[in-house]
């Protein structure tokens, strides 16, 4: 039986990396996610790896462009506004159709905002922060154990469709400390790629490799983006991951992501006991986001009312409309700037709209 140790998130995620198979990894500093370099700086010359603090964020992404050109298993990490100085260059990975993995431990905005935990990232992840029509896959871990699992999926998937992957975390998910198993579960049978696209030096036994974003003649421009977009419609249908619990019979249902659907399950709970009957749907791949599962709610007669149950302003809740396509009412409940919603506001948020007590 394999052995649970108590880790930080953090921390979880530099070991988690490592057993992936990154050897590279390119960063600078920025609360909460600063022990994530700081751990990943001690165990990547342990394996033979390189770490690099870089002068900023905009030169670690492009580190990342490098290295991922390159071939290597990469990966960077960061928090929002850290995020948001690396926008240019994740648009370039993802134009070059590069592999490599993206972790943003969110934390409260707009602006430098502060260090508290907050999912006002939600946009820029799925929506794609940087210029032009590209997309990231985005995982969103509720636990230390899932988040362990899926960076190492992430980068399995990062290889498999040559786009990056970014792991979306908040700083309480980033801070907390869980029992988990270091070791990576069953790994999904996929078909990764040779990367023989990889600019690794040309002896003259193959075509030279070049890796560009840049299409002056629009017609070739047009040519990128249409490959582009039929990748991301294979990804829509092979890669969309979610959590159902109770939904079947249940009186409303809740949509929450991340550590917002830890908070859910404890709403859930005293619901319960108030005769209130209630589920929940954790996207766990916000971007491929699991429209159909939420169509499908808006198809169930019992299911009175739908809450998207964020902490932001309200951005998730734009897609569970989507789904939902005006079925069902939607709301939203919220809180910012790193404030964290209590199960009792919640509920009794939930207990006005249905008019129950």
């Amino acid at each position: 039986m394999a052995q649970k140790v108590l880790i930080k998130g953090t921390e979880a995620i530099g070991e988690a990396a490592i057993m992936a198979g990154c050897r590279h990894f390119f960063g600078y500093p920025i609360t909460p996610q600063n022990e994530v370099a700081e751990y990943i700086s001690k165990r990547m010359p342990e394996v033979g790896g390189c770490f690099l603090q870089a002068e900023s964020e905009l030169a670690a992404i492009n580190m990342v462009y490098g290295a991922a050109g390159a071939g290597a298993r990469v990966m960077t990490s960061s928090s929002s506004p850290g995020i948001s100085l690396m926008q240019e260059g994740i648009s370039y990975i993802a134009a070059s159709e590069l592999p490599c993995l993206i972790v943003n431990v969110m934390r409260g905005g707009p602006g430098l905002g502060g260090i508290q935990p907050s999912q006002a990232d939600y946009f820029q992840a799925t929506k794609g922060g940087g210029h032009g029509d590209y997309r990231l896959v985005v995982l969103a871990p509720s636990t230390i154990q899932e988040m362990i699992d899926l960076i190492v999926e992430g980068f399995d998937i990062a290889d498999q469709y040559r786009n990056p992957v970014m792991i979306l975390a908040d700083g309480m998910l980033g801070q907390m400390m869980e029992p988990v198993v270091l070791e990576p579960k069953k790994r999904i049978e996929r078909q990764l790629p040779a990367k023989d696209w990889a600019t690794t030096g040309c002896d003259g036994s193959r075509p030279r490799n070049v890796i560009n974003s840049l299409f002056m003649i629009p017609e070739q421009l047009e040519q990128r983006n249409l490959v582009l977009i039929d990748k991301y419609k294979r990804i829509e249908q092979n890669e969309v991951q979610y959590q159902s619990i109770d939904i079947e019979g249940a009186d409303a249902v809740l949509v929450a992501y991340g550590t917002m659907a830890r908070i859910a399950r404890t709403v859930a709970k005293k619901a319960k006991e108030l005769g209130i009957s209630v589920g929940i749907l954790r996207p766990i791949t916000l971007w491929p986001f699991p429209y159909d599962v939420v169509a499908a709610i808006g198809d169930m007669p019992n299911v009175k009312a739908v809450f998207s149950i964020e902490m932001s302003a309200g951005q998730m809740v734009e897609d569970v409309k989507l789904g939902i396509s005006g079925k069902k009412p939607v709301y939203f409940y919220g809180r910012t700037g790193g404030m964290i919603p209590s199960p009792n506001e919640i509920l009794d948020y939930i207990c006005d709209v249905l008019e129950v007590r």
